[in-house]
């Protein structure tokens, strides 16, 4: 009765020739495309390329530490979820539910997507980290950062929301150099774990040689 393309492959191949179709990618080197495709498929809205920023060697950098197995940390479940398992060796880490955390955040008075930064250890080292959802656990990895903590190889900041969202995104970007850490970011409030969870996709196929 309905007329549609069940075969994956096509899907996506016409997917991605539509968003390059759309989607003005000039400013991004041939890595970054990927990142900023994968976006905007996430979001089905072509629009948000312009509001991408990538900094100098982050894709770079997120490929380097992908393809050493480097710890994958994520802020909430839905993001480790949406990272494409038979791409990776190392299951990625969120630890927002371990037993510890919710004791940890009513101690401090604060979220619990902050509070399970302190369980990540010396698994933030060259690491990659993605946050989709908590814009409270982007600030406080940049505080952790400035107060001397070992950083990641990559941070994907990409909250998504009303409260501190756009704010936590913005001193991302604006910190990034003066921290010296290689970020991808989606400036305003949108963003999500699925936009967040397509970047680190996007550097996995282009370690595979997936381009499109």
């Amino acid at each position: 009765m309905y007329q549609y393309n069940p075969n994956p492959q096509g899907i996506e191949q016409e997917s991605f020739r539509q968003i390059r179709e759309l989607t003005d990618l000039n400013a991004f080197d041939r890595d970054g495309q990927q990142a900023v495709m994968r976006v905007v498929h996430s979001l089905g809205d072509p629009s948000v390329a312009q509001h991408i920023r990538i900094s100098s060697n982050a894709c770079r950098a997120g490929r380097r530490a992908l393809a050493d197995d480097k710890a994958i940390l994520c802020d909430v479940e839905m993001v480790k979820q949406g990272i494409t398992k038979r791409m990776i060796k190392r299951e990625p880490l969120c630890y927002l539910n371990h037993t510890d955390t919710a004791g940890l955040a009513k101690q401090a008075g604060e979220t619990r997507s902050m509070a399970a930064l302190q369980l990540w250890g010396d698994d933030l080292a060259g690491s990659v980290v993605v946050i989709g959802n908590a814009p409270t656990a982007l600030f406080r990895l940049l505080e952790m950062i400035r107060q001397g903590t070992a950083a990641p190889a990559l941070i994907v900041g990409i909250p998504v929301g009303f409260v501190g969202a756009a704010e936590s995104k913005q001193a991302l970007w604006d910190e990034h150099q003066e921290l010296g850490i290689e970020c991808i970011t989606l400036l305003g409030r949108q963003g999500g774990s699925a936009a967040a969870s397509s970047v680190v996709n996007a550097l996995l196929r282009c370690n595979i040689g997936e381009y499109y």
